[in-house]
């Protein structure tokens, strides 16, 4: 919804009521990872847009993505810095990272990638506590008037729908899960 201000200048605003849940996630806490939430709770997989699981990290949809797609890639153990990660922890992350891309490529059709870590508060990590591997599908042309004039981005697919895409994806792609 799109409403002007009663300010003097003209500000418009777009009402993101949804956005809470997000804004009231980071004040549940400091002790709270939604990533060791969502390793706990296997049996809410579908619920928590996990896409896979592996021995040392699981892959899932954002909850509140850029794309369609947006997905992540941690590893299991609650860990804030490459460092701390074993050698076979960092090789799973990654060939986690090129199974997304890949799925995402089939799925959604992407036809470019932003991938990357934000490690420290200072750096955009909204979980500092916790690396985890971003995988943002990217498209000719997506940066368009929305994003630039509106500061809006529209996704255009339900994150269910697009879990259950995906998850049925993984074995027609044969990728190791």
């Amino acid at each position: 919804m799109v409403e002007d201000s009663p300010s003097t200048e003209r500000q418009r605003n777009i009402w993101a009521p949804w956005r809470m849940e997000y804004i009231d996630s980071l004040s549940e806490g400091a002790d709270t990872c939604f990533l060791c939430r969502y390793r706990d709770e296997a049996d809410n997989d579908a619920k928590n847009f996990v896409i896979w699981r592996n021995r040392r990290t699981f892959a899932m949809l954002n909850l509140f993505p850029y794309t369609s797609g947006h997905g992540m890639v941690a590893p299991l153990d609650h860990v804030g810095q490459l460092e701390a990660l074993d050698d076979e922890t960092m090789l799973e992350l990654m060939q986690g990272v090129r199974d997304f891309k890949n799925l995402l490529e089939h799925v959604v059709r992407a036809e470019g990638f932003n991938v990357g870590l934000n490690m420290g508060r200072c750096a955009g990590a909204g979980l500092p506590g916790h690396l985890h591997v971003h995988i943002v599908p990217r498209w000719e042309g997506d940066t368009n008037f929305m994003p630039v004039l509106g500061g809006v981005r529209v996704i255009p697919q339900s994150l269910g729908k697009l879990h259950a895409l995906m998850v049925s994806a993984i074995e027609e792609l044969g990728l190791p899960r």
